[in-house]
Parts: C-alpha cells; sequence; structure tokens
C-alpha cells in the first residue's frame, strides 16, 4: 500500500510538471482545452470549486474588468458556496499584490455585484 501512495504522489508530481512544461510552450491542445470549457478550467486547476471561483474573482480585480465580469465571477463563486465576507477578503487579499488604486476601483464593482451600492451607501453618509 505504501509503494501505491508513493507512486500517485510521483504521478501528481509528473502531472504539474507535464502541465508547467506545456504551458511554457503554449501547447495549443492544453491551451484549447484550457479555455473550451469552465469543467475543463477547474478540472486542470485541481482546485475544488470555491477556491477556484476565488481566483477567477481576484484575476477579475487583476485585470479591472469592467462590471459584467465581476457580476459573473460573483455570481459563480457564490454558486459555489463563497461567502460575501469571503468574496470581498479576496479583494483584501490581493490588495498588497495589486495596488491600492486597483482595490479602490474594484470595491464598487464587487459591492454592486454583491448587491450592495458602495456610492449610494457613502453619499448618504455625506447627506
Amino acid at each position: 500500500m505504501r509503494a501505491r501512495s508513493a507512486r500517485n504522489v510521483s504521478d501528481r508530481m509528473d502531472d504539474y510538471r507535464e502541465c508547467l512544461r506545456k504551458l511554457a510552450v503554449r501547447d495549443e491542445a492544453l491551451v484549447e482545452a484550457i479555455l473550451a470549457n469552465e469543467p475543463t478550467n477547474r478540472q486542470g486547476s485541481c482546485l475544488d470549486a470555491k477556491t477556484h471561483a476565488l481566483v477567477r474573482l481576484t484575476t477579475t480585480v487583476a485585470v479591472d474588468a469592467g462590471q459584467s465580469s465581476y457580476q459573473h465571477a460573483v455570481e459563480r463563486a457564490l454558486a459555489a458556496g463563497a461567502t460575501a465576507d469571503e468574496i470581498v477578503g479576496t479583494l483584501v487579499a490581493v490588495m498588497s499584490l495589486t495596488g491600492v488604486p486597483r482595490t479602490v476601483s474594484a470595491a464598487p464593482k464587487l459591492g454592486l455585484a454583491l448587491g450592495y451600492d458602495v456610492e449610494a451607501a457613502l453619499e448618504a453618509l455625506d447627506a
């Protein structure tokens, strides 16, 4: 049993190494398979659905995506079991990498995707 377990770990290590090699040379078959559909992308990532959705949400922040992208990313994260606190937590987690201006830009978009109008709330405070 121990030999089998060690072999499985070795196989997984080879899998990630092979994936990195293929990505480094832009293996068209791999790239096409990953981009073709969401289930293949998630399976290829080896992440659970919630983690996968939260990682994709952080990328939405990193690229300063539009509101519709935030809406889509938040809907997927919620469907995968993420809470609003975890979703906002992803914004906090990437702030030191994406920068304060990107975080400031993302906060209202993320709020709207969660059903909370940050700008309206701020205006109400000023009134």
